[in-house]
C-alpha cells in the first residue's frame, strides 16, 4: 500500500495527475480544486488513499491528511463511493465539510456534483454528532518547492490554523461542561459565521449559539 508520495508534477489532467517520483510516473486521481492549486514541474507531497480491487489498483491523492481522512470516512456511508466522496470534498473543502457534518446540513452536501437530496440527507444524518476523523500522524510540515508550490503550502497552513482554532474552542466548551456533540455544533456554527475568527472569538460566538 502507498500512504504518501513526494515528487514532481509531470502532467495535470482534468481529474488526475502524473507524479514523477525518482523516474517513476504515478497516476493519481485528484479533485478539480486540488489540481487547480498545482503547477506542472513543481515539487509536491501528496497524501495517498490506495484502493485495491480485483480488476483495478487506484491511487487517490490529497494535499492534506485531513482531506484524505475525510475521503476515507465518507466512504463508510452507504451509497458513497470514491467519486462521490471526492465530489463532496471538491464542492465544500475540508473546513466547510466539517461544519456541515457537525450541523447536519444536508443542503451543504447537496452542493456536490452527483449527490442528490436522498444521499445528502443520509450524509447529514450519518455524520452529525460524530467527531472528525483523526487521520494519520506525520511529521509536521508540508513539503513543496520553494517557488511554484507556495500557494499550496499557504492554503494548507490556513486550513490547519482554522481547524486548530475550532478544536481549541470545542475543548474549551467541553471543559465548561457542555457535551462534545453540542460543543462541536456550536463551534461549527460560529466558524461558519466568522471563518477568520481566532479561538477566543470562536468560543464567544459558540457560547451565544449554545444560549439560543
Amino acid at each position: 500500500m502507498i500512504g504518501k508520495l513526494r515528487g514532481r508534477v509531470d502532467a495535470i489532467g482534468e481529474s488526475e495527475l502524473v507524479l514523477d517520483v525518482n523516474g517513476v510516473g504515478y497516476l493519481v486521481g485528484m479533485g478539480g480544486q486540488a489540481l487547480a492549486r498545482l503547477q506542472q514541474g513543481e515539487e509536491v507531497e501528496i497524501h495517498i488513499e490506495t484502493h485495491v480491487r480485483e480488476d483495478a489498483f487506484k491511487l487517490w491523492g490529497f494535499l492534506s491528511e485531513r482531506e484524505r481522512a475525510w475521503f476515507a470516512r465518507l466512504q463508510l456511508i452507504q451509497g458513497v463511493g470514491a467519486k462521490a466522496a471526492l465530489a463532496v470534498l471538491d464542492a465544500l473543502g475540508v473546513n466547510e465539510l466539517e461544519s456541515a457534518a457537525a450541523l447536519g446540513d444536508a443542503s451543504a452536501f447537496g452542493q456536490a456534483k452527483g449527490v442528490g437530496p436522498k444521499l445528502a440527507g443520509r450524509l447529514a444524518l450519518e455524520l452529525k454528532d460524530k467527531p472528525p476523523p483523526v487521520g494519520r500522524s506525520f511529521a509536521p510540515g508540508f513539503s513543496v518547492s520553494a517557488t511554484a508550490g507556495i500557494a499550496s503550502a499557504d492554503q494548507a497552513v490556513v486550513n490547519n490554523s482554522g481547524n486548530a482554532a475550532r478544536e481549541e474552542a470545542v475543548s474549551a466548551l467541553t471543559n465548561l461542561g457542555y457535551a462534545e456533540t453540542d460543543a462541536r455544533r456550536a463551534a461549527a456554527a460560529a466558524s461558519r459565521a466568522n471563518p477568520e475568527a481566532e479561538t477566543g472569538d470562536l468560543i464567544r460566538l459558540a457560547l451565544k449559539e449554545l444560549a439560543k
